[in-house]
Formats: structure tokens, C-alpha cells, sequence
């Protein structure tokens, strides 16, 4: 079975922002946007222009919510990362998520994780993109943290 991805606002925001949405789709062949994180982009439309291209982009992979196991919600995490959390638990999907706090909650659900930066490395890896530090210094840009470790840790591991 092909993997699936679920969705968080600050990753879908952020590719978004940078013009490649595209990336996502072109790595993960199954998308799923629980209803949740479209309605955090949606409350944000007046703030950034990029929250409308977003949803035209999104809307196609939007699920409905599913209830939350009370393990999920005792994280008090946001209803979005809740949201991907439990739409993973349980089934062949990795939760794309930036939040320290959601990567936490999903680890202790052994839900895979994904975040923008490991997109990027794999966009890379795949050929998609000729230059990883170009993107990730996008993603900053854009409103992503990572400290200059980090990137210059990750940069280095593959080559660049």
C-alpha cells in the first residue's frame, strides 16, 4: 500500500508560501487534510495571500474529522495536529508535522513523522528539487525556526 500523508496547517502554509505544493504531491501519492487543519488555513485567509492557493490546492484532499482517543487529546495539543495525530493512529500514515509537542504525541502513538525540513531532504534525495539549501532557507524565509545548527547539520550530512 502506497504511504499516505496527513497534513498539518504549518507544513500545507508553508509549501504554500514558498510556491511548491507540488512537492507533496509529488512525494506522497495519498494526501489527507482533516477538516480541522482546513479550517486553521481558512481563519487565516486575512493575514496571508498564500491561505487562498492553499485551499484551492487542499480542498480535494480534505476528510472529515474523526474523533479524538482520549490518549490524543490528554496532549492538549491544537485541534489540528490532534486531528492529524488520530487520523493516523491506527492506519499506514505519516503525520506531517512541524510542532515539537505534535511529533511528541505522535511518537508516543508510533504514528511516523514527517516534517517540512525531512520533505525537503526528500524531494531532494528524489530529484525533485537540484538543491536542498535553496528551499530551506525558503521555508525560513517564509516563517519555519530552525536554528543555523540544525540547518548547517543537515545540509552538510547530504552534501551541500
Amino acid at each position: 500500500m502506497a504511504e499516505a500523508w496527513v497534513l498539518d496547517a504549518s507544513p500545507f502554509i508553508l509549501f504554500a508560501r514558498i510556491g511548491r505544493l507540488d512537492i507533496l504531491r509529488d512525494i506522497s501519492p495519498t494526501i489527507i487534510i482533516p477538516t480541522a487543519v482546513i479550517r486553521e488555513v481558512r481563519s487565516g485567509i486575512s493575514n496571508d495571500p498564500t491561505a487562498n492557493a492553499a485551499l484551492d490546492w487542499g480542498m480535494p484532499f480534505a476528510c472529515d474529522d474523526v474523533t479524538l482517543p482520549a490518549s490524543v487529546a490528554s496532549w492538549d495539543l491544537g485541534t489540528g495536529e490532534s486531528q492529524v495525530i488520530a487520523q493516523c493512529a491506527g492506519n499506514v500514515r505519516w503525520a506531517v508535522l512541524d510542532d515539537r509537542m505534535g511529533r511528541r504525541c505522535a511518537a508516543a502513538h508510533d504514528v511516523p513523522v514527517i516534517g517540512s525540513l525531512g520533505i525537503i531532504l526528500r524531494a531532494k534525495k528524489s530529484g525533485l528539487i537540484d538543491v536542498a539549501g535553496y528551499w530551506v532557507d525558503q521555508l525560513r524565509t517564509h516563517g519555519m525556526y530552525m536554528t543555523d545548527e540544525l540547518v548547517k547539520q543537515v545540509l552538510s550530512a547530504i552534501g551541500e
